[in-house]
């Protein structure tokens, strides 16, 4: 799997500007959107660090208590308030107060995030945000995308996305029919939301590599 020229083009373009950069990087469930922050991590070396969103879930114990369980990956099932805190100490880093800064990070094999898994250190130059929910214009969500000096939206066909998504939950341990369900019943609301604000991004990226 490779990058768009345009992708690698564009994040070199903001690290030229100097200082510490935030790119998000958004799209729906399934869109390939951890697969392209790790790859631009991977091309840009010790430049940059992925910071994803997913670290902010709430756990699966306040998820149960608050009845959410079931609409795990939906807007208010994450620490949105939480996340936008995090990004502002990442937007303005102060290497004498604060050498490091630790990012949660979301474990699929846990299905629970952990915090303090990530290091960004203060001299990074780039930090890659990605997740679902980046280019939402509803509280607190709509505090996100100030806080970036750019955005992408990850364009992929809407049948490899599904594809993509339920081969991911069948990984997981899901069943084929329990993977295609949950894809369809719970995931799809959260696409829905997500591909009404990508037209904020300030690119449309395309993504089309294999289903998986």
């Amino acid at each position: 799997m490779h990058l768009p020229d345009e992708a690698l083009r564009r994040a070199q373009a903001l690290l030229a500007k100097g200082g510490r950069r935030l790119l998000g990087i958004a799209g729906p469930p399934g869109a390939g959107k951890s697969t392209v922050a790790a790859l631009l991590k991977e091309a840009l070396g010790d430049q940059a660090q992925v910071v994803p969103m997913d670290g902010f879930h709430l756990a699966q114990a306040e998820l149960e208590r608050l009845g959410r369980a079931g609409r795990k990956g939906a807007p208010d099932t994450f620490d949105a308030s939480g996340f936008v805190s995090l990004l502002r100490r990442l937007r303005t880093p102060d290497a004498e107060a604060e050498a490091l800064v630790y990012a949660p990070e979301f474990r699929r094999d846990l299905e629970e995030p952990i915090a303090g898994a990530l290091a960004v250190p203060a001299t990074l130059p780039l930090v890659i945000v990605e997740g679902n929910y980046l280019l939402l214009s509803s509280p607190p969500w709509s505090e996100v995308q100030p806080l970036l000096d750019e955005c992408w939206h990850v364009s992929v066909a809407q049948a490899q996305r599904l594809a993509r998504l339920i081969a991911r939950h069948e990984r997981h341990g899901r069943s084929p029919q329990d993977a295609r369900a949950w894809a369809l019943g719970n995931d799809e609301p959260n696409a829905r939301l997500v591909e009404a604000a990508a037209h904020r991004a300030d690119w449309q990226m395309p993504w089309a590599e294999p289903a998986g």
